[in-house]
């Protein structure tokens, strides 16, 4: 890539010229020079600048999302280009928890076995982190539960599952909920922030006006386990996708809380860097894993 581009790129993650003359080891005039070649280049400022503050024009912010995926499709395809004696593949997929707890290891052996030749490595993550990953080139793609900006990425359905409330089969409440309001009286138990499942039941609670911070009492767990052991001890109430306690369910320890006025599907989706030239490969690659998907495996 361009030393001029890195530059450039140097400059968004310091957003200080000095700063990026230091870590690039080169001047601040040189940093000058890059940026004023590619403004002349491309025909575009770049920067804006305020007081000693400098800003990413959205010519600017575009020129960095474009760069930043080129340079990472770049390392990947050094990084075949180093492998092409072996044949191992090494495949990089990031989950969510309860997806890769609960949802991904069926289609996954089922991959494996298919493509022995490929190597896979899973990471784990909740979805803010993952996006991050996504963006720093650090995995291929992911499969994540929660929100994330759809025109950012490229992206590709693998299933929906039910967003259900839970408690306790033995839990008594003060009087038989039927909205969502009536559960305000309850211990919370959630996923931290940044989590999908997070995500999801806070978007939920604002569409009716209300808030996590409405619950007198909340406990906040980052392993869903966890989670479901504290709901089957009676310690709270807890927002989770059905697939998460199915088996909890099934065996009658758990029980899903009807509501009038709380019923949803939210799809899991594959996610990957936009306008990546692995795309084409990406989707392949999903959509054997969605194939092999198998929804009442749990």
């Amino acid at each position: 890539m361009d030393f001029r581009i890195e530059t450039f790129l140097c400059v968004c993650r310091t957003m200080n010229y000095t700063k990026a003359a230091d870590e690039l080891c080169i001047t601040q005039p040189a940093v000058s020079q890059h940026i004023g070649h590619l403004e002349r280049q491309y025909g575009v400022q770049l920067f804006t600048k305020t007081g000693r503050r400098i800003r990413l024009t959205p010519a600017g912010a575009l020129l960095r999302d474009t760069m930043t995926v080129m340079k990472n499709d770049e390392h990947k395809i050094a990084l075949r280009l180093k492998s092409l004696k072996n044949p191992v593949h090494t495949l990089s997929i990031g989950v969510t928890m309860t997806i890769g707890e609960y949802v991904l290891p069926h289609p996954a052996a089922v991959y494996m076995k298919a493509h022995r030749e490929t190597n896979m490595h899973i990471h784990y993550g909740n979805t803010a982190r993952l996006m991050r990953e996504i963006d720093a080139g650090e995995i291929d793609f992911a499969l994540v539960e929660g929100y994330y900006p759809y025109k950012n990425y490229e992206h590709m359905t693998f299933r929906s599952e039910k967003f259900i409330p839970v408690c306790s089969s033995s839990h008594v409440f003060s009087r038989p909920p039927e909205k969502l309001s009536d559960l305000l009286t309850e211990r919370l138990i959630l996923r931290e922030k940044g989590s999908g499942t997070r995500n999801i039941l806070e978007r939920n609670l604002a569409v009716k006006n209300l808030a996590v911070t409405d619950f007198p009492h909340c406990v906040t767990v980052e392993n869903m386990h966890s989670i479901i052991e504290l709901l089957k001890e009676d310690c709270g109430i807890s927002f989770l996708y059905e697939i998460a306690a199915r088996r909890e369910l099934e065996k009658g320890t758990l029980r899903a809380i009807e509501l009038q006025d709380f019923s949803m599907t939210h799809d899991f989706d594959f996610v990957w860097a936009k306008g990546s030239i692995f795309s084409q490969e990406y989707r392949r690659i999903c959509s054997e894993l969605t194939a092999d998907s198998r929804p009442d495996f749990v």
